[in-house]
């Protein structure tokens, strides 16, 4: 796996994801995923939120955008994935290039925007998985999409997957969406709060329901987002998306790239909104995701406070043993 790895590195980003995916899909399709997955010896099965886990650690929206991939990563050992981010209107993403790998430093900084074949084309995915776990579905809005229409996004997609979704991620911070972190401040998280409120009542949908939020928020900011969650029918927290800070990079030329910073150097900034978070509200249910690498990371994430945890940049550029490591015993 180390030799495809090394490989990859010398493709395109996005090409590289491609391909390693859909290598990833073949082999599940040829009933050799277990060429990956054969170390793991315990799943640490755990019941909360009212779901069932297989273990502790999921993958980040991001990774599948589609849910074309479902079979093939649950196959991995994942104890739970979160598919997405969607929107209703299939959409291209920000131009090219957007993607760029930092191997020296195991970080991500992407401007991706959303890329995705929207709501129906998942819609019709999940309707075919085989896959027997949780599946959380992440949602946004589209670019195009301004006021009072950027709230619609949301509740459309909610609408579309209720049926399909074993709990949905409603998310405000990606950096690459125009103006989207603006739903952190307070009335307009209020009112998003409340809309989604409206309409997961209306569909009758009683799985949990997670807001993402951005670590690049004040200490202040987590704090009302916490009360305003706290005071709702929201389920908890996902903490944290990609960062924008890029002053812990030695890479000047990426320090200089618009986009979001995944992997290692948002570890540290990502489990102190956990921490907190925790103290804040102890019982708060909080996923938390951001820079993990190694299980020592992971354990630092469940030390902090959450309940579960999740990785992308860390599968992309460790890959699947990155899953052995984590959860075997």
């Amino acid at each position: 796996m180390n030799f495809f790895l090394k490989i990859f590195k010398f493709l395109p980003p996005e090409l590289s994801h491609s391909i390693s995916l859909n290598s990833l899909n073949l082999l599940y399709k040829l009933n050799l995923i277990g060429l990956f997955n054969k170390k793991i010896i315990n799943q640490n099965e755990l019941n909360i939120f009212g779901l069932k886990f297989k273990n502790r650690l999921g993958t980040a929206a991001g990774l599948d955008k589609n849910g074309d991939y479902i079979n093939a990563l649950g196959a991995l050992g994942f104890g739970f994935l979160e598919i997405g981010t969607v929107t209703p209107r299939p959409q291209l993403g920000n131009p090219k290039p957007r993607v760029f790998r930092n191997f020296h430093e195991n970080s991500i900084v992407n401007r991706l925007g959303f890329n995705n074949k929207g709501i129906d084309y998942m819609v019709n995915n999940l309707k075919k998985r085989n896959y027997d776990g949780v599946v959380g579905v992440n949602i946004g809005a589209n670019k195009s999409s301004e006021g009072i229409e950027r709230i619609n996004d949301y509740l459309l997609c909610i609408e579309k997957i209720h049926k399909l979704a074993d709990y949905i991620t409603i998310n405000i911070s990606s950096p690459n969406t125009p103006d989207l972190r603006d739903l952190h401040l307070k009335e307009n998280l209020q009112n998003l709060i409340t809309s989604v409120e409206k309409k997961i009542d209306e569909v009758k949908f009683t799985k949990p329901v997670f807001l993402k939020i951005s670590p690049d928020e004040t200490d202040e900011s987590i704090e009302m987002i916490v009360d305003l969650v706290n005071n709702s029918s929201f389920t908890g927290l996902i903490a944290t998306n990609t960062t924008i800070e890029k002053d812990n990079l030695t890479n000047k030329k990426l320090k200089n790239e618009a986009g979001g910073v995944s992997g290692q150097p948002l570890m540290e900034k990502s489990t102190n909104k956990i921490l907190l978070i925790r103290s804040k509200c102890s019982d708060i249910p909080l996923i938390g995701v951001g820079g993990v690498m190694s299980k020592d990371d992971y354990i630092l994430k469940i030390n902090a406070g959450a309940d579960l945890v999740q990785i992308y940049t860390g599968f992309i550029i460790k890959g699947p043993n990155l899953i052995n490591q984590i959860i075997r015993d």
